[in-house]
């Protein structure tokens, strides 16, 4: 059983998916969270829950300035076992700081591996919780983000990340304009 909550705040509305004291999915939007859980759990049935295992609360928390309160929240990934190791060390990243996808690919052993560290991020099933949003291009540029580079921009100040202004960038690489 998939216990789903919806999480409103600064970020627009957070959907959660849930089960066995895990949390197995957060989107900004439960369209969003349908297609995934349709990919990763065909069939399961879901139903709404308040707060299912407390992971609403420390979401919450998180998005109210507490932002330890997500680092020990348990995972349900899914995900081949690279996107795993990729998913584990964006948690280790702390709060407030950034990497860009080629220094997380050294750290992982595969430098030569920008751009798969880059694709696992972006099938990162649990943002915010995995902080997908950490990970910026080489030039301190703020890369595609699937929840929008807006919410991007929001969570690294959130959390007091003050990368470089420069130039954000698409998935593709194409300029999409100046940050600020």
């Amino acid at each position: 059983m998939l216990l789903i909550d919806e999480i409103p705040g600064p970020l627009g509305r957070v959907v959660i998916a849930a089960r066995g004291g895990r949390l197995c999915a957060l989107e900004f939007g439960s369209a969003r969270l349908a297609r995934q859980l349709d990919a990763r759990y065909p069939g399961a049935p879901r139903r709404r829950a308040r707060d299912p295992f407390g992971l609403s609360a420390k979401i919450r928390a998180y998005l109210a300035g507490d932002l330890a309160a997500v680092d020990r929240i348990p995972v349900e990934t899914g995900g081949t076992p690279f996107q795993r190791r990729v998913w584990r060390a964006l948690r280790r990243i702390p709060a407030g700081r950034t990497k860009t996808y080629g220094d997380l690919a050294r750290a992982l052993g595969v430098g030569a591996a920008a751009r798969a560290v880059g694709a696992a991020n972006g099938r990162n099933p649990i943002s915010l919780v995995v902080p997908c949003h950490r990970l910026i291009g080489g030039d301190d540029s703020l890369t595609g983000y699937g929840g929008g580079l807006w919410r991007k921009r929001w969570l690294l100040r959130h959390e007091g990340a003050r990368p470089r202004p420069s130039t954000a960038r698409a998935a593709g690489g194409r300029s999409r304009g100046r940050t600020r």
